[in-house]
């Protein structure tokens, strides 16, 4: 019986992934051979040096690239065996992804940005509008919903895009260095912002990131080098501070290899 509740947790399963690219002997490893869950519910971060496969690890979550070996489950099922019309539901509305640089589309509005999955997947209205209100109130973005991109902050954009990227109610959120374009006091918005959604909301989020401020929003963080996982972090609940999780993450990064900047 424990056996089930556990599997039950268990939203995300990565078995012996590996991505190669390149033939013989200019062939890259970006990933090479790493296995690790996530369970529903956690905000899991992949920290790394660039190069280290992080991008790559979620490009193949997203089914944007298709790994060379290896599995990958969402609640138990393959995704590598989906069918054209499974894969079009996973992608449309099982996992919403968050982009370093916004993907907004320039010639619509906040609103119609955040409501586009919602018209491709013929979503009832009603329940749309109140996702969109709900989403709408707790990302503070009502401001900019009739703007356009061009007349919107960064950070703001940001929210916009993370309103979009979970207006399809996904099971699992990626994102990839989410602040990486936003300045300190806005990305420290967006990463409270999120760190709420997984709180309160009970989100899963699966976040690659090379800056310590925003790992330390994480519950726990896999750090990745050379395509594989070789050292994580947990944060000691409930009696942790953020600000020590965030020093032990300085810490492991420096040993890892040198400056926190490379990363």
């Amino acid at each position: 019986m424990g056996g089930m509740m556990i599997m039950k947790e268990r939203i995300l399963q990565v078995q012996g992934l590996r991505k190669y690219f390149g033939k013989n002997d200019n062939r890259t490893k970006a990933l090479n051979g790493m296995t690790f869950d996530v369970l529903k519910g956690e905000f899991l971060g992949i920290m790394g040096k660039s190069g280290s496969g992080k991008t790559t690890l979620l490009n193949c979550i997203a089914t944007a690239l298709k790994p060379t070996e290896g599995k990958i489950l969402l609640d138990g099922k393959d995704i590598g065996a989906f069918s054209d019309r499974q894969l079009a539901d996973y992608r449309g509305s099982r996992i919403g992804y968050l982009y370093q640089e916004f993907e907004l589309l320039d010639n619509l509005t906040g609103r119609e940005n955040i409501t586009l999955p919602m018209s491709i997947r013929h979503i009832d209205e009603e329940e749309g509008a109140a996702r969109l209100a709900e989403l709408t109130d707790y990302l503070e973005i009502g401001e900019v919903l009739d703007k356009f991109p061009a007349g919107m902050s960064g950070g703001e954009k940001q929210r916009v895009a993370a309103a979009r990227a979970l207006i399809l109610d996904p099971e699992i959120v990626l994102a990839d260095e989410p602040t990486g374009a936003l300045d300190t006091q806005n990305a420290r918005v967006l990463m409270q912002k999120l760190h709420g959604l997984n709180c309160e909301f009970g989100r899963t989020i699966l976040m690659v990131t090379h800056d310590a401020g925003a790992a330390s929003y994480c519950s726990r963080i896999l750090f990745v080098q050379d395509g594989y996982i070789f050292h994580e972090l947990r944060r000691e609940f409930p009696h942790e501070s953020q600000k020590n999780y965030y020093e032990r993450i300085l810490a492991a990064m420096a040993q890892l290899g040198g400056s926190a900047d490379v990363f």
